[in-house]
This record gives C-alpha cells, structure tokens and sequence, in this order.
C-alpha cells in the first residue's frame, strides 16, 4: 500500500529542516526524507558565516535564534587575505556585531533536527524516481531505492544540486565553473601544526597567486579546514589516483610549487585524505513555469558558486519564506508556492551573479590585487564620514 503524506520534504539539509521547523511553528507537519542513514552519517562540512539578510532572519523565523547564540565562534569572523608567500596583505578583526558570525554547519544543522518533532525525519530514504500521479494534477510520487512508494499534494525539493525533484520543473543542469576544490582538515593545529595554524589567524583565511587561490578556516575544535582551489578542466580531478595519499598530495603540491611552507602545509601534513570536489552552478537567471504541487529550494533551486558566501544562507532564507507563504495561504497551496517563487527567482539571480563575479575576481590572474582593492574599499566606505 502506498503511504500518502500532506507535504513532502525531500531533504534534510539545512534549507529542508529549516522549512519543516517554521512549518512546524505554524501549525503545519511535514515529513522529511534524506537518503543519509542518519544524523551522524558524514562530517557535515566546515564552518558558515550567517549573514543579516537572510541566514539570521531564517533563523529568527524558525524561533532558534538564542540557542544559535551559543553556537557562535568568537572570534570567527576575523579575516585575512595572504599572497603565496604568506604576507598578510588584509587583515580585519572580529567586531564582535555579529555580521556574520561563523558558527559549524554540522552544530546548526543538529540544532535544526533537535527542533522538530520525533518522527519527522525518515532516514535512509534516497529516491530513485520522482513523478506526477497520472490522473491527480499535483500529486507526485517518490520511489526511494529500497522499493517504497508515497504521494504528496506538496512535494518540496530540497536535494541539492543534483536534485531528483528538479526536472519536473526544468530541463537546466549546473555545469561546472572551470574551478576544482580540493579539501583537506589538519587536526589540533596549534600543537600538532603551528605554522600553519599561524598562516590561518583566528578565523578565515584567503590567499591566491593567480587563478589559484588556498581559502580556509580555523574551526572551533582547533581544526583547520582547508580548500585549494584552481582553474583546470573538468576531467582534471579524474587524472589523480586520490585513494593514493602520496600521489594525490603531490599532485596538489604540484601545484602550489614556490607557495610558502606553512601555505602549502595545509596540504602537505593534512590528517585526512585530500577529497576533490568540481565547483558546479546552474546559469544565472534560473526560472521555471508554475508547475502544481511542486516547488524546488536552495541548491535545488539555484546552486551556485561558494565565492559569495550565500549557499547555506539562502537555502535557509527560501526555506522560512516558502514555509511562511504555505501558514500565509491555508488551503491555496497554488497561491503560496506562486507568491514564494515570484520573490524566489530574483532573489536567486542577484545572489548567483554575485557568487559569479566573486569567482572571476577571485581566480583572474592578477589575483589576489582585485580582492586586496575590493575589501581595501569596504573598509574606507566604513570609516566615520563616508558613504
């Protein structure tokens, strides 16, 4: 027999736990389904830095704001900009007016699944299909891989850039942006690897020769949260043996010949195995007819580049608008996911061009002097007298 259910949440990132919280605090159940095991599945990534805009008002939305509070790193919001010899170009201390405070995703997301009712989440559920119920206009089916099969009247896509809800709504695929990341954590970094914990400095750290750049993060446990990325083909990342620790780290070193030590020590002594990721995005603009019954948000929606810090942040933000235009439209779902997306797509356009333009700035080849003049300016826009 197949299971029906209301509202369907596929996902359980932080953009699908943030829509069935705010949903939970009106009054609304929706069920969750991720294709992880459990909570505990995979290290969640690094750390977010949760802006004013939209990831803090997401937040607010879902009532968590105080235990959000004490997720903060203090000092987290520090910022320095190296060249490849670890001079300092840029540096800006943590104010302490939490802009953008950095907290860890895996922290946030826990607090996001502690918030919501026992049962809410239905673990281990990956989808291999997803299709309209023939006959019932808005209706959709999900097929998950062990063989079960549910509807919904509402079906929300929060499964990433590769999401199985999206081509109900549009043929569009990310492609990839030229760039590739390499990611890799040193363990107790101020015992174990001082130089380069002292490259990192307190909170974010970004240098760059040219159209490669190192960019990371000094996390609350002491850890260092490193990504070198560069300008290579696509199919590059398929020319290293990466379960080869010694290959791979000199394929990466290969690239980052004359870098300081303590830069290129980041990947040289890393304590984890180097993983490689390919930077994708979906074209700028991203649009879809009105399609009942169904909608897409964060990654889902609009994956793009990580250059503007806006991933996590927006995804949470649709999240708390979608959920509040359903409690806004009880019993006009149509009315709802049309008002949601009306403000949906030019939110997302004005957020991946953003991220766009930070990647060509960031990886042209005189970086890093276009991001030095870049935050050089922002600093003296913010000093007492200006505009």
């Amino acid at each position: 027999m197949t299971t029906h259910f209301p509202i369907v949440i596929l996902g359980g990132g932080l953009g699908g736990l943030t829509a069935a919280r705010v949903l939970h605090l009106g009054g609304i159940e929706a069920a969750v389904f991720d294709l992880e095991p459990d909570r505990h599945a995979r290290v969640q990534g690094g750390m977010l830095d949760i802006h004013t805009y939209n990831g803090q008002l997401a937040i607010r939305a879902a009532g968590l704001w105080e235990p959000f509070t004490n997720l903060i790193h203090p000092g987290g919001e520090s910022m320095r900009i190296l060249d490849h010899t670890a001079n300092v170009l840029v540096e800006q201390e943590d104010d302490g007016e939490l802009n953008r405070p950095e907290v860890e995703r895996g922290q946030l997301r826990d607090l996001l699944i502690d918030s919501l009712p026992a049962g809410t989440i239905r673990w281990g559920r990956k989808a291999r299909s997803v299709s309209e119920v023939p006959g019932h206009p808005g209706r959709h089916a999900i097929e998950f891989t062990d063989g079960e099969v549910i509807t919904t009247d509402l079906l929300i896509g929060a499964d990433g850039a590769w999401s199985k809800v999206r081509p109900l709504l549009t043929d569009l695929v990310p492609s990839y942006t030229g760039i590739s990341f390499i990611e890799a954590d040193l363990h107790d970094a101020d015992t174990r690897h001082p130089s380069e914990a002292a490259a990192m400095g307190g909170g974010m750290m970004m240098s760059f020769r040219g159209n490669t750049g190192i960019l990371g993060h000094r996390e609350t446990d002491g850890s260092l949260h490193t990504y070198v990325g560069f300008q290579v083909p696509e199919s590059w990342i398929d020319t290293v043996d990466w379960d080869d620790a010694a290959a791979s780290t000199a394929a990466v070193l290969d690239r980052l010949e004359g870098w300081d030590e303590s830069l290129r020590g980041l990947i040289a002594h890393a304590d984890t195995a180097l993983t490689p990721r390919r930077v994708n995005a979906l074209p700028v603009g991203i649009s879809w007819d009105r399609v009942p019954g169904v909608t897409l948000l964060g990654d889902a929606a609009h994956v793009m580049s990580p250059f503007a810090g806006e991933g996590a942040n927006i995804a949470m933000y649709d999240a708390s608008e979608l959920a509040q235009a359903i409690i806004d439209h009880p019993g006009d779902t149509e009315a709802a996911l049309s008002a949601y997306e009306a403000a949906l797509f030019p939110r997302a356009a004005e957020a991946a061009e953003d991220s766009a333009e930070s990647l060509e700035m960031m990886f042209s080849d005189d970086s890093p002097r276009p991001l030095v003049e870049m935050f050089t300016r922002f600093a003296g826009d913010s000093e007492p007298g200006t505009n």
